[in-house]
């Protein structure tokens, strides 16, 4: 039936991007983990945003095309995303200098409530029985993982809760700006206006300190903080923030792999029965928006 294969194929592009932008995220993470003493946040995220800038630069002076969506129509509205967003960054890379790294996402996920909230308050966006339920499922796995207690809320993870909350005004302003923008314009004032942010609080002669070792970390914040972002917008451009959100939980079991694997930082069977309680939600949700595109035609 053409509708449930249009169904199903929005939510296989959702999980496609999703996909994308959690492997990027992760990359992100231990890039910044490998760069973090030497240099600053800020100048970490200098490399960033002007990797970004250049990329997105060279291919709007190619084409013709690119250039005319780069229009200033919408400029308030990419300032107060970025600022909100070069915010709420800088509270999560620092905290992942300060945390174990299973511990700063596990925390980042109080994001979705807010996401739950503000997509009905501000989008119009429908709070399903399912959607709920993911959200719900998704917040009881992180529990599960974490086990909160004095340890997990030491001061660093308040950077992580505010980030938490950032993220998720700039979600919605995200999916906001789909509506009228493409995606690369997303991503080319995102850093043109957080690149000067950055080097306002780096260290003028910063560039002397770097060392041959740290090219690769460099180049992989470079392209992971691009591709994560053009996946990120593509997915919501592709479903809605409900959709979108549940799916990022599992950037939590992903990364607590990735730390045990390479930092040594501890794993037991709690993050793995946290992560099937969160994969149990997504998948109630993804069947449950395939469904909704199914009824309609049996009914009729």
């Amino acid at each position: 039936m053409p509708s449930e294969r249009a169904g199903r194929t929005k939510i296989l592009r959702v999980v496609l991007w999703m996909t994308g932008a959690l492997l990027a995220f992760s990359a992100m993470a231990v890039s910044i983990r490998e760069l973090a003493g030497p240099l600053s946040i800020f100048e970490i995220l200098v490399f960033r945003s002007a990797s970004g800038v250049l990329v997105l630069g060279l291919l709007a002076l190619m084409r013709r095309d690119i250039r005319t969506e780069l229009t200033l129509r919408h400029l308030p509205l990419h300032g107060l995303r970025n600022v909100i967003h070069f915010g709420a960054t800088y509270s999560w890379s620092l905290a992942l200098t300060l945390l174990p790294m299973a511990t700063v996402f596990a925390l980042e996920f109080t994001a979705p409530a807010w996401v739950a909230l503000l997509a009905v308050l501000l989008l119009g966006e429908r709070l399903t029985v399912s959607r709920a339920g993911a959200v719900l499922l998704g917040f009881i796995g992180v529990l599960v993982i974490l086990r909160p207690g004095y340890e997990s809320f030491r001061p660093a993870a308040f950077l992580v809760l505010s980030a938490a909350l950032g993220f998720a005004i700039v979600a919605i302003i995200t999916k906001k700006l789909t509506q009228s923008q493409t995606t690369i314009a997303i991503l080319f004032w995102m850093n043109l206006i957080q690149l000067p942010l950055t080097l306002a609080g780096s260290d003028p002669g910063f560039l002397a300190r770097l060392t041959p070792d740290m090219t690769l970390p460099i180049i992989a914040i470079g392209i992971a903080g691009l591709a994560s972002h053009f996946c990120l917008t593509n997915a919501f451009r592709s479903g809605d923030a409900m959709i979108v959100v549940p799916l990022d939980f599992l950037r939590i079991p992903l990364i607590a792999l990735v730390g045990a694997t390479v930092y040594a930082e501890p794993l037991d069977a709690f993050v793995f029965i946290g992560a099937g309680i969160i994969i149990a939600g997504i998948l109630w949700n993804l069947h449950a928006e395939a469904r909704k595109h199914v009824e309609p035609t049996d009914a009729a």
